[in-house]
């Protein structure tokens, strides 16, 4: 697992969250990308901001019900109003003598927004 990253998240899939193959929904795992996503935006912007893109989503492995996936992001960019991360999901295979894949690769993009929903200025780190 990466050292360079920041470990934003950690969750265990279950049996609700599965198609009819045992493999977990490829939407569920999107949605846990975008809270994990979120967390470093949320730190650097103060306040609100919502998902204004998925510039990019790779699924390289298949979740599994049971596994422990840790998600890791890191600031690929602040703009203005803007941040985009890059996100990276680990599966920790408890079942295969704790076998550890990457399942998931994204970059993300977050604007800081106002009470009214319109983007605002980051605030000055």
């Amino acid at each position: 697992m990466p050292t360079d990253k920041e470990l934003v998240l950690k969750v265990i899939p279950m049996p609700g969250d599965s198609n009819a193959n045992g493999d977990i929904f490829g939407g569920w795992v999107m949605a846990q990308v975008d809270l994990a996503g979120s967390v470093i935006p949320a730190r650097i912007a103060k306040g609100r901001i919502a998902t204004v893109a998925v510039n990019e989503f790779l699924f390289k492995q298949p979740v599994k019900i049971g596994d422990l996936l840790s998600f890791f992001a890191e600031v690929v960019r602040v703009g203005t109003t803007s941040v985009t991360v890059h996100v990276e999901v680990y599966a920790q295979r408890l079942r295969q003598a704790d076998q550890i894949v990457k399942v998931t690769d994204a970059n993300l993009t977050y604007v800081a927004i106002d009470m009214e929903g319109k983007p605002r200025l980051l605030p000055k780190p």
